[in-house]
């Protein structure tokens, strides 16, 4: 049987319909080509601004304020310069924070404070009051729960300690020293 060029038309034809359509498809599921790295710059800037959260009875339970926030639109970030928090939860003692720099987390519940990081715990009745220096140290608000990994001095009323690592819960007032704790105590307080 001869092959006729009426008969290998319609053939040849096919064969070229699929071969496009194979190649089309390849085409359209191709992996899309990874996305050039955005910019990392801020969308909008707020200089020497104070936030204020009220309790119901409208009360301020904590503030917040700073030099300088950026935002930034690539990561969803915030950074503040010279950055300050006040806690005033009723029956803890009033914990205030400030450190060169800051960021916040996205939802705003989260605080992670870098470089000359004070904090300051006011006394309550008969308890004293303490300061803590660090280089970090990293809030949960809602908790009232302050963490560092790094080296951190604590010097309350005749009596201070560095250690590696700490956690505070301003709640329960209970502070927890993870490594590498020396203490110096007054031996006149009694």
């Amino acid at each position: 049987m001869k092959l006729s060029s009426t008969r290998l038309f319609p053939l040849l034809l096919m064969l070229t319909l699929a071969l496009l359509s194979f190649w089309l498809e390849r085409l359209v599921r191709q992996e899309p080509q990874p996305q050039v790295h955005r910019r990392h710059d801020p969308d909008y800037m707020v200089e020497r601004f104070t936030l204020v959260d009220y309790s119901r009875e409208g009360a301020p339970v904590s503030t917040l304020s700073a030099a300088r926030m950026l935002h930034f639109p690539d990561d969803d970030s915030t950074e503040m310069l010279a950055p300050r928090a006040v806690q005033t939860k009723p029956g803890q003692p009033r914990l205030t924070l400030s450190a060169d720099r800051g960021t916040l987390s996205q939802d705003g519940s989260e605080m992670f404070l870098y470089d000359n990081v004070l904090m300051l715990r006011d006394g309550l009745a008969a308890e004293p009051g303490s300061q803590l220096r660090t280089s970090f140290l990293h809030l949960i608000s809602a908790r009232s729960l302050v963490r560092s990994d790094r080296e951190v001095q604590v010097t309350e009323q005749g009596r201070s300690l560095v250690a590696r690592g700490m956690e505070y819960d301003n709640q329960t007032r209970q502070l927890t020293l993870h490594a590498q704790v020396r203490g110096v105590f007054d031996q006149k307080l009694k």
